[in-house]
């Protein structure tokens, strides 16, 4: 009987020891998973502020192709020059609307990386948890099978 306590003591001294290493290895991925929402964060960041200059270069053009349609009904003797005026502004617009898309994108991209990574980074604080439970049953077997050595 008293060997097949120790034994057992053994076996949860090893499986503690194994819980404890994966323990740490649960926090490390936890840490790594916080670095790397850190940096998807920072990322998400630059988008939106990129993202922001694209809105005003869009209003900017938008308030230039607007002026254009002025001179246009200004200047209508000059027909040819009007309709390659006209022309440029609509490329431009074009090209804002392309702009606004692509950082639209971007940002589509980092808020999905962002969330992924929030719920990595739940998904192993759950583990954490779950493991330091573990942790502190084990522990508490491994004193109630001392405690019953000792007597």
């Amino acid at each position: 009987m008293r060997k097949v306590l120790e034994s057992r003591a053994q076996q949860d001294e090893e499986r503690m020891g194994k819980l404890e290493e994966e323990l740490k290895g649960a926090r490390n991925q936890a840490e790594d998973a916080d670095k790397k929402y850190d940096e998807v964060a920072k990322r998400l960041a630059q988008v939106e502020g990129e993202l922001e200059r694209a809105e005003e270069r869009a209003e900017v053009g938008e308030i230039k192709i607007v002026e254009l349609e002025e001179e246009l009904r200004v200047v209508a003797n000059n027909l040819k020059s009007l309709e390659v005026s006209e022309e440029k502004a609509n490329q431009r617009e074009a090209s804002y609307k392309e702009q606004i898309k692509t950082l639209s994108a971007k940002l589509k991209q980092a808020e999905a990386r962002a969330e992924f990574s929030e719920r990595s980074v739940l998904k192993l604080q759950t583990e954490v948890d779950r493991l330091e439970d573990e942790l502190v049953g084990e522990q508490e077997k491994y004193k109630a099978i001392t405690e019953e050595l000792e007597q």
